[in-house]
């Protein structure tokens, strides 16, 4: 693992149940990805997949 972050809420300052990790590289991201996928934590179902862009925001404001 290369790095890890934890998502924040600002408002709250709680975590809002989702990170990301990088991996160094797509097998070692692949290995991890089979082997967590639908692992329980803490009482909890974990879902692991790839992170996917963030879609351009931008383009539905400027429609009005």
């Amino acid at each position: 693992m290369d790095r890890a972050s934890l998502a924040m809420d600002r408002a709250t300052g709680r975590a809002r149940g989702f990170g990301f990790v990088e991996m160094p590289n797509d097998a070692e991201a692949r290995a991890a990805m089979a082997a967590l996928n639908e692992m329980e934590s803490q009482g909890r179902r974990m879902m692991v997949n790839e992170a996917k862009p963030k879609a351009d925001r931008s383009a539905s404001r400027d429609r009005y």
